[in-house]
């Protein structure tokens, strides 16, 4: 077993080796500007684009000519999300998304409602789930835009997308989902599930980082954006800016090789993650599950571990790479806003785990895990004065606490 253990996939994966070796040609060899017309390197180079873009485009149940290629996950948020708010502004100027999202979504939002623009924020259960009624209800005549993400990054929760594209379709309203968790791992498909713009990512699923796309539906209906950043108007004028032809050739063969071995992957994964979930669950007590027990991502496990202190957790673990669902390494040590939406306290929220389980992801490097896990949380409790009361019965709600 070679340390340390990698399982926060959630964040990024490792490039595969096919990738890389997919991408290789196109640094040294078939190394032009897909955008030179006039010679036979900028020609092999728009070739090698429109083939994966063909594919990007035909795997998510799209064409190849809906791509608009990136510089990743949250710039095409960006554009999805600005490009809309400015090409339909005087159709509307309500957004309805959700609490959870990625900020890649959250703060464009909020940067539209400085500018004058009205969000509605749709509540979330404790699993995280948004409800198709309050969806329904909220839109409103002056609604362009329904933004909400296919899987949750922190917590592993699946959105019904396909109830969710009824709906915006049914009221004639736009629908962009952050897909940069799902595609990949999850079957989907954007003329089923009535999805008009979608955001996905290569690193995400093996491939390269700083390159990724947005889906813009071109007909029923098609969908206009107004560019944010400008030079040269390529992409069909929506993102200026000169092709990674390596990022997208890599992106493609990522693509390709998780579609192919999506059903299988998803399945070990699922077992891999139940596997780790059950040793917690058998060996600790006053642990807490977050997110939807079964509507989640396969690859995710995000877990609260009650009397605990999340900082020297991640210590007492420092072989193996998770994250933690408290934003622990910012300057605030403020707790995840995914979870403080849920309704889980500050004290649970700093004490939470995210493991990402990926396609290199053995059984032995999960059993370790556990053994690992359950060892560091039950030292750490020996040492709680907390976990010492509530186990001699102890209410800790009861307890009038004293300052000195």
């Amino acid at each position: 077993m070679k340390f340390p253990i990698y399982l926060d996939y959630n964040a990024t994966a490792p490039t595969d080796p096919h990738v890389v070796e997919a991408m290789m040609p196109y640094f040294t060899q078939t190394y032009g500007n897909a955008a030179s017309r006039n010679h036979q390197f900028g020609w092999e180079a728009e070739q090698a684009v429109e083939k994966a873009r063909d594919l990007l485009g035909e795997t998510i149940g799209g064409g190849g000519r809906e791509i608009v290629l990136t510089s990743g996950a949250t710039e095409s948020n960006n554009l999805a999300i600005l490009g809309v708010a400015d090409f339909y502004s005087e159709k509307g100027r309500h957004i309805i998304t959700s609490p959870i999202e990625h900020k890649a979504v959250i703060d464009p939002c909020q940067a539209l409602e400085q500018r004058g623009y009205d969000v509605t924020f749709l509540d979330v259960d404790d699993d995280g789930c948004i409800s198709l009624e309050q969806l329904e209800k909220s839109i409103r005549p002056d609604t362009i835009l329904v933004s909400l993400m296919a899987g949750n990054n922190e917590i592993g929760t699946l959105n019904p997308l396909e109830e969710i594209g009824k709906i915006t379709r049914k009221h004639g309203v736009l629908f962009h989902t952050d897909a940069t968790q799902a595609v990949g791992k999850i079957p989907l498909n954007v003329e089923q599930m009535n999805i008009d713009l979608l955001s996905f990512t290569a690193h995400k699923m093996y491939g390269p980082k700083g390159v990724g796309a947005l889906y813009v539906r071109r007909k029923r209906p098609r969908v206009r954006l107004s560019p944010i950043m400008f030079g040269g108007g390529h992409e069909r004028g929506m993102r200026s800016g000169t092709l990674n032809v390596p990022g997208i050739v890599g992106f493609a063969k990522a693509l390709e090789l998780c579609r192919d071995e999506m059903e299988s992957e998803a399945e070990r994964q699922t077992a891999l993650r139940e596997r780790l979930h059950q040793r917690l669950q058998a060996e600790l007590d006053h642990i807490k599950l977050n997110g939807h027990p079964t509507q989640r991502l396969p690859n995710n496990l995000n877990v609260s571990f009650g009397y605990v202190e999340g900082e020297s957790l991640i210590m007492g673990i420092s072989d193996i790479a998770v994250s933690s669902g408290s934003a622990c390494t910012s300057a605030s040590l403020e707790p995840s806003y995914v979870l403080r939406a849920l309704g889980v306290g500050d004290d649970l929220a700093h004490s939470s785990i995210r493991f990402g389980v990926g396609r290199f992801t053995t059984e032995e490097e999960i059993d370790y895990t556990a053994d690992k896990m359950i060892f560091a949380v039950k030292r750490l409790r020996d040492m709680s004065p907390l976990y010492e009361m509530v186990q001699e019965g102890i209410d800790l709600s009861t307890v009038n606490w004293t300052p000195h």
